[in-house]
């Protein structure tokens, strides 16, 4: 059963937290960020192992070797994950396999908790080509073909302080073509995770996901094959107060600046 903490008294709170129950409001806090190492998950019906590592910015190949869960990584309805196990990445582990949906988490996280693990600059080897239109711009870095979602003015930026954002937002109206930024494999499409509206990702390789959030459609199914370049939804306001994509990308499940990964804008 999932726990719910709003409006609950301080003794409460506390009681859940020593019971090692998640809430909702680990994703409602701005001022945090993953990952999660504590508490345990409910599995409840929608969700995939890689839509529930996406929350607590975990790897969703690590979350599964802590669970005992390989791959395809089905989960059940029902089932408990603990949070506090630390997994591995096993080397040669299917990456590209997406985990079958089986079923959509939940103490309000520790201001002690460890800090997002630091990431290295990404190694980019080649320039943009700046002559290209910007829909058709790529950046190759560590090894992937980037290009920008959407030509949209950026209205947010990345941040891991203050008011906390996992990605970039970026400006659009209704109806925009949301595009692939690199090639990959659909390995969530839906609206179960709070905050994000409706939320497609992408798998591109064993290190990289993309997330592209508030969609007013989703043109893709979990499972599909994509193309850098391809349309995979329609721009919206979906789970926020404006039209607007918000564009993430994750390495080894922790979130990253998506801005060094992408073509510079001149």
């Amino acid at each position: 059963m999932g726990c719910i903490v709003r409006g609950l008294s301080l003794p409460v709170i506390l009681a859940l937290l020593l019971s090692g129950c998640n809430t909702a409001a680990i994703y409602q806090d701005d001022r945090y960020n993953p990952p999660v190492f504590w508490g345990r998950h409910v599995v409840k019906s929608g969700e995939t192992l890689i839509s529930i590592a996406w929350r607590y910015g975990r790897d969703y190949r690590e979350l599964g070797n802590a669970n005992g869960i390989s791959p395809p990584y089905k989960i059940r309805v029902g089932q408990v994950l603990r949070l506090d196990l630390r997994g591995k990445v096993v080397a040669g582990s299917d990456s590209r396999s997406t985990p079958t949906p089986t079923a959509r988490t939940s103490a309000p996280p520790s201001r002690t908790s460890a800090p997002p693990r630091s990431q290295p600059a990404p190694r980019v080897e080649r320039a943009p080509i700046s002559s290209a239109p910007l829909p058709d711009q790529t950046q190759k870095v560590s090894g992937i073909d980037w290009r920008w979602p959407h030509v949209g003015t950026v209205l947010a930026g990345f941040s891991t302080s203050g008011k906390v954002n996992k990605g970039v937002d970026i400006n659009g109206n209704a109806g925009d073509p949301v595009r692939a930024a690199a090639s990959g494999n659909v390995v969530y499409a839906g609206s179960g995770l709070l905050g994000y509206g409706n939320l497609i990702i992408v798998n591109h390789n064993e290190h990289y996901l993309s997330a592209y959030a508030h969609a007013r459609k989703i043109l893709v199914k979990e499972g599909d094959s994509v193309q850098a370049g391809e349309t995979i939804a329609e721009l919206g306001s979906s789970g926020t107060d404006r039209n607007k994509l918000h564009f993430e990308i994750r390495k080894n499940g922790n979130p990253v600046n998506p801005l060094p990964y992408l073509p510079s804008r001149k």
